[in-house]
This record gives C-alpha cells, structure tokens and sequence, in this order.
C-alpha cells in the first residue's frame, strides 16, 4: 500500500480519473490506492486506467461471487451477471458432480462453484491460451483442471457422458451489435470471447448440439444469453433432445438457459 497520505492521494486521483471519464472515480481511486505496492506502481497503474485499460485488469482481479478472481491482460473480465449462472448451478451440484466450466475464461463460474459446493470434480476449458493460463491461477487452486482446445475438443474423452453440470458462457453478442459495446469491451477483450456470429448463437449452436453426448442421463447444461435471444437458444435445447426452460434475474439483468437430459436424449413430443 501507498505510504503517502491516502486523503490526498485519493482527491488527487478522483479528480485525474474524472476528467478520463471514469464514472465511478472515487471508487477506483481507492482500489487503485489499496492494490498499489509503491508510488511509482500507483502512477503505473493510473496511467493505464486513463489510457482506457479496464480497471479489472489494471488491478489484476476482479470480485465475482465474494472472491478475487485473477484477471490478466487481454483476457475476457468476468460480469456479475454471470454469477446468476453460478447461483443456479449451486442448486444442482453437489460433492462428487462432475462439472465442466466450458468457454471459462478466468475461471470465475467453476471456481466460484468449486468455492460453494467443494468437492466437485472440476474441468474448465477454453479456447484461448491467455484464458487458459489465468483460469489455471483461478481453477487449480480449488482443485479443478483446465483444458485448452475448441467447446469439447478440449475435454477428456473420460468425461463423455457423466457430465453432471455443463455450465456455459459462450460469446452472445451478434456480430453487426460488436461495435456498439463499451470501448473498455472492444479493444481490450478477445474478439472470441464476444462476437457470437451473425445471430450470436453460433457458438451456442455447436455447444448445445453436442452436450447431450457429453451429459449424463439427468445431467443439466445451463448457458447465459440474452434476454431477446432466450427463446432462440431454448430452441436450440430442444432440438438437442434436452427440455428447456429460460430463467431470468431482473436484479441482475441476466437470462440463463437450463437443459435437462432425460434418460433418452430424443425430443420428446408428448
């Protein structure tokens, strides 16, 4: 921490990140202060914030779920809408699951369950290798393994089929909406962790295709999407053999689709 006087010094930065357009400056300008080691350290990560980095991955973390999520550079931040993600899969899992993580970015969804219901068998998988290496900051400490590769191409063959909890935050954004997003989103987050297409579901259409191949008879898959695109990506759960229902927080603005594999994975028309 900083050992020059922490009144001043927070009037000062309030005041620099105001003028750069931080909207939440005084808040900022604490975190900045308490995570900052040195003067030279404080000034280093200041300049990044105002040259438009975000603040999660100046300051190495975000808080997901109550815990500190290592975030590094380039890397996907994960959104406190997504904890609803976490909240429901909390309800299914318990000691002995087996859950995936798939599309995991840092980590945060499978280490925050991993955090509420230990004793899970935890896998995490992405596609990209900065996500990988920071999940692995996040995952492995709780136990879990992370795997590099595309949606199931990642995975071990030993999970086919006795996946419990499928949980998933692919990109959902559709492509032509990429340039109406936070500059802080576009310019600083892996394109692969945003554009989902044409439509924004083309990842979700090749993730929810296969899961019933990788889910055990019971087992649940829950992705996060929109609130327009909840009944499309429902859709797409039933035409996997999975039943389908859209849930929706309105405290958090988040929509999550929850699957169920029954014992036969063919649609049922009853």
């Amino acid at each position: 921490m900083t050992t020059f006087p922490s009144h001043h010094a927070r009037s000062v930065l309030t005041l620099r990140l105001r003028s750069a357009g931080c909207v939440f400056a005084e808040e900022e300008a604490a975190l900045l202060l308490a995570e900052a080691g040195s003067p030279a350290e404080l000034e280093r990560m200041v300049e990044q914030r105002i040259a438009g980095s975000p603040l999660e991955q100046v300051l190495g973390w975000a808080g997901f779920r109550g815990l500190r999520i290592a975030v590094d550079p380039g890397v996907f931040i994960p959104r406190r809408r997504t904890e609803y993600l976490v909240e429901l899969g909390a309800r299914f899992a318990q000691p002995g699951s087996a859950v995936v993580d798939l599309c995991c970015g840092t980590g945060a969804v499978g280490a925050a369950l991993a955090a509420e219901v230990p004793g899970i068998e935890l896998h995490a998988a992405d596609i990209d290798p900065a996500a990988v290496r920071c999940a692995r900051r996040n995952i492995e400490t709780v136990g879990g393994l992370v795997h590099e590769g595309d949606l199931y191409a990642a995975l071990p063959p030993s999970l086919r089929a006795r996946v419990d909890l499928l949980l998933v935050n692919a990109p959902y954004v559709p492509s032509t909406d990429i340039a109406t997003m936070p500059q802080e989103a576009r310019l600083h987050e892996p394109m692969t962790a945003l554009d989902g297409g044409p439509d924004g579901l083309a990842v979700q259409r090749r993730t929810v295709a296969e899961a019933p191949l990788w889910l055990a008879p019971g087992g649940r898959l829950l992705i996060e999407t929109s609130a327009r695109q909840g009944p499309r990506t429902a859709a797409l759960f039933e035409a996997a053999g999975l039943r389908a229902e859209v849930l929706r927080s309105e405290e958090r603005d988040a929509t999550v689709v929850l699957g169920f594999r029954p014992e036969s994975t063919r649609k049922d028309h009853n």
